[in-house]
């Protein structure tokens, strides 16, 4: 099977970050991003995802917000989802999952179709985050769904603690993630009539 990792680097005046991704890892990651709930966050992709993610923010301009780094870890991880994914040969493509947490349920469903876009369906405070917000993690999605190239649907079904529901979608998103990247043994070509998904 065609190995699917790779090492990537994003180097601006704002951020320098470097990243290892491998599709068909074991769910391992060492995430330092210099946001302890950010961290928290991208473990909960990786674990459930089976992805193994390394990610070191070298340099970031914390000092005026967190905006610029999770922004930019967001265009780095989605462009090394892109990248391993290639021409989606073989991939099953789309998937969705739920998932609970206490009070909480969430559905993400996702179609790497070769189009970014992202839609929240509900909505996620500011407060038990930590030094993150509601805002800075929708937007993480949005991003990595442009630079991914999938379309991602959230839908907050219930909830009412913000930490539960926002691990509660990185939960699901990496399932469903794992769900959509896998590879269909019946599957010879590419996931798409019109013959690409880029």
């Amino acid at each position: 099977m065609l190995k699917r990792d790779t090492k990537h680097n994003r180097a601006t005046k704002e951020t320098i970050i470097e990243v290892y991704l491998n599709l068909d890892g074991k769910g391992d990651s060492e995430i330092n991003t210099g946001n302890e709930m950010f961290d928290h966050l991208l473990a909960q992709l990786s674990k459930h995802g089976l992805i193994d993610l390394n990610v070191a923010v070298i340099k970031g301009d914390k000092g005026i917000g967190w905006h610029h780094i999770v922004e930019d870890v967001a265009i780095i991880i989605g462009q090394s989802f892109s990248k391993c994914i290639g021409d989606g040969k073989g991939i099953v493509r789309t998937s969705h999952s739920y998932v609970p947490l206490d009070e909480t349920l969430v559905r993400n469903v996702i179609d790497f179709g070769g189009r970014g876009y992202f839609k929240l369906s509900g909505y996620i405070g500011d407060s038990d985050l930590g030094q993150l917000s509601g805002s800075l993690i929708s937007h993480f999605l949005e991003t990595f769904s442009r630079e991914s190239k999938c379309n991602i649907f959230t839908t907050i079904i219930e909830g009412v603690n913000n930490h539960h529901i926002s691990e509660a979608i990185f939960k699901s998103l990496g399932i469903s993630l794992k769900k959509a990247l896998e590879i269909d043994p019946r599957r010879t070509s590419i996931p798409s009539t019109k013959g690409t998904i880029n």
